[in-house]
């Protein structure tokens, strides 16, 4: 449980950090990113598995097979940020492009993040 509120922590100082880079990302306070970082936790524990498996089935497996199965994971993620976009009010990216970049990025720092902690 103490792991789960560490990680979402991290997640929405990465996220504030990233808003702060990001032109076309905007968030409006650290609690927002922290509720955010929630709502994305939540999003992805429920849905990450099915927008991946639709990805996959629509590329025919074409980046599972050739090792990249990671661009499938990004995709989906990228995905569940731009359905937490929605149901947030302070949380808000001008199209898709940004919201792929933060899933790299949210991806990237918090895998590093989990090697050093967890």
């Amino acid at each position: 449980m103490l792991s789960a509120i560490i990680h979402i922590l991290i997640d929405a100082l990465i996220l504030m950090v990233a808003a702060k880079f990001l032109n076309k990302v905007h968030l409006k306070s650290f609690k927002t990113a922290v509720l955010v970082a929630l709502l994305i936790g939540v999003l992805s524990f429920f849905l990450s598995w099915l927008f991946t498996a639709v990805l996959n089935i629509a590329t025919l497996g074409m980046f599972y097979f050739l090792g990249l199965g990671f661009v499938t994971r990004i995709v989906a993620y990228a995905i569940i940020i731009e359905i937490a976009d929605q149901l947030s009010s302070g949380f808000k990216t001008e199209g898709f492009l940004p919201s792929l970049w933060l899933a790299v990025i949210l991806a990237f720092f918090g895998s590093i993040i989990d090697a050093m902690l967890f």
